[in-house]
């Protein structure tokens, strides 16, 4: 006769916890997002000690750092949940949890970042905790004016800026985070297009960046929203997004139209300050003796 094994009774749920998924018939291989998400929860959990987090030491451990029940404590989710996660189960989870789960293993601004991307959820919108833009960087955003600069990701989302910028592009500051993005703004507002003297050009250069940078970021949550938003908000750009123009992210020259001091036109430089977001400080210097005056009235506005 054989024997039934008694089920043991899954741990309660928090309420802001997905419901718990239903283990697959039969195993599936991961792929390799999911693998890639089941190894960094792992050595993230295997580098904390119970005394970085406020648990006590129980003796000695046969692997290093915290066990899975504690990280499903810690974040207050099931065990049986957090283990399916970082075995690399097929599972949906939201932004909530894994923010949850973000803090319970001392996450920093970049690991968060590449723990909602693996996830497959969406990261949250640009903002001032961009971790490229520290306190050194805006001091030399300041330092440059009258010189205009601003810090851009790949995918071209402003995450900072001087005075001499937002006088010569117009009040980005006062936009909502989700539309400060270069290529939103040259294809769906008007009043920013205007700024430029070749706005039509400059919408198909960028256009054919940003189409070079999604090689590296194929099936990034925050890249789907934005070209989701813009083939939905603008039929020009889904039409230049149709034809698969590339352009390499480089050093160039800009013409701008300001609406109080005339036609500028600018030389401008890409210095790196991220590598693996492709974030970048741009600085803008004059191209002629007659721009260069023009900058200074700028400046004075």
């Amino acid at each position: 006769m054989s024997s039934v094994e008694t089920p043991v009774a899954a741990p309660a749920r928090s309420a802001s916890e997905p419901p718990a998924p239903v283990a697959p018939g039969r195993p599936h291989a991961p792929d390799v997002r999911r693998q890639e998400l089941a190894a960094f929860l792992r050595s993230r959990r295997e580098r904390i000690t119970p005394e970085q987090v406020g648990l006590p030491e129980t003796g000695r451990r046969r692997t290093p750092g915290l066990r899975r029940e504690e990280v499903a404590q810690l974040a207050s989710v099931g065990v049986t949940w957090y283990t399916w996660l970082e075995q690399g189960r097929d599972i949906q989870v939201s932004g909530q949890v894994l923010a949850s789960v973000a803090r319970a293993l001392l996450l920093d601004p970049n690991e968060r970042a590449h723990l909602y991307t693996l996830a497959g959820a969406a990261v949250a919108a640009p903002g001032q905790e961009c971790p490229s833009v520290t306190a050194s960087v805006r001091r030399v955003l300041d330092q440059l004016s009258p010189l205009p600069a601003c810090v851009l990701n790949s995918r071209y989302d402003l995450l900072a800026w001087n005075d001499s910028y937002r006088k010569l592009v117009g009040d980005v500051e006062a936009l909502p985070f989700e539309e400060r993005n270069i290529v939103w703004l040259l294809f769906t507002s008007e009043e920013f297009r205007s700024r430029f003297l070749e706005p039509d050009a400059a919408a198909l250069t960028v256009a054919a960046r940003l189409r070079a940078g999604l090689a590296e970021h194929v099936g990034d949550p925050a890249w789907k929203s934005l070209l989701s938003r813009l083939r939905q908000a603008s039929p020009e750009f889904e039409a230049i997004w149709q034809r698969h123009d590339v352009a390499e992210r480089g050093s160039g020259s800009k013409g701008f139209a300001h609406p109080v001091v005339g036609p500028m036109r600018m030389e401008f430089t890409n210095m790196w300050l991220g590598q693996r977001l492709g974030t970048r400080l741009v600085t803008y210097t004059p191209a002629d003796e007659e721009t260069e005056e023009r900058l200074a009235r700028l400046a004075a506005l």
